[in-house]
Order: C-alpha cells, then structure tokens, then sequence
C-alpha cells in the first residue's frame, strides 16, 4: 500500500515538474535590441496612384500597424520613433496578362506598389528608400468589384511582410 502512495506522489511530482519548467519560443523573425531600439513611428501611407480603390489605404495602414503590435514589443508612438517607416502606395493597376482561344483576355493581373522609407535612430547603416510590389491573378470573368477585397487584402499582406522582413527581420 506504501508502494502506491510513493508511486502517486512522484507522478504527480513529475508532472508538475514538467508543466512549471516551459520554454517558450517565437518565431516572429524579428531581430530587434529591445536595448537600443524600443519604440516605432508608422506613418500613415496615402493613396498617390492614379487609380485608386478606397478602402486600400486603410487596410494597408492597419495591416502594417498591426504586423509589428503583434510580432514585436516596440511601442509605436507618434513621432520621433527609433524606428520610422513613412511612405505611400504608388501604384495600384490591372492588366491582361493571358488570352484565351477566342482572342479575348481570359486572367487579370492586379498589382499593388508601395514606396518605404526606413530610418533606424540606433543604425543609420540599415536606413533605406525602397519600392515593394505585390501582384496577384483573378479570371476575367470576374468583375474586379466582386473580388477586389479579397485580393488587395492578400497583397497588401504580402507588402507587409516584405517590409516587416526587411526592416525588423534581417533577412
């Protein structure tokens, strides 16, 4: 009977043992000292295309905000930032881009073109101006109206993480 009590008590104990001691990791890419670098400027990217769908700044603006509250522990702050992003969205057009076998255009290509420029406080080295373009397919049948959301969301995403890499990643 003595036997299953100890038997009992050094599971349990083990058991504790194993969920107190955790590690914990995140693989967000950034490679940021939280030393030197703690807070982040994101200014707010205006529409300079000529061709322009509404809704685009704001998804971006919040896209981008919300990529570096969630992967990194900056604090993002109006001004003067040890990290500064500032910029625009330059482009945002469509073209053909195949023809099916009745001489007509059978898929569309959207893309979208936002001009960065990165300023580190802490290395001045890794300052840079930079355009990062995203491109994505829809079939012609579709009027762009139906399938516009979906797929600037899915570009302005892929910009995102093209500038969150290059700014915070070091890739």
């Amino acid at each position: 009977m003595a036997w299953i009590k100890h038997f009992i008590f050094s599971a349990l104990s083990c058991i504790l043992l194993l969920t107190s001691c955790s590690i914990s990791y995140q693989f967000n890419g950034a490679s940021i000292d939280y030393n030197k670098t703690k807070s982040i400027t994101i200014e707010q990217f205006p529409i300079r295309s000529s061709y322009v769908w509404g809704p685009m700044a704001s998804m971006f603006n919040n896209q981008l905000t919300d990529v570096y509250a969630r992967s990194t522990r900056l604090q993002q702050v109006k001004r003067n930032g040890d990290l500064q992003i500032a910029g625009e969205i330059t482009d945002y057009s469509q073209m053909n881009q195949a023809v099916g076998a009745d001489g007509y255009s059978a898929q569309v290509s959207l893309k979208m073109t936002v001009n960065v420029r990165f300023t580190n406080n802490a290395d001045h080295n890794q300052d840079f101006e930079r355009q990062f373009s995203a491109t994505t397919q829809y079939d012609s049948r579709q009027q762009l109206s139906a399938v516009q959301e979906e797929l600037v969301e899915q570009m302005c995403k892929d910009i995102v993480d093209q500038i969150f890499n290059a700014t915070v990643a070091n890739w």
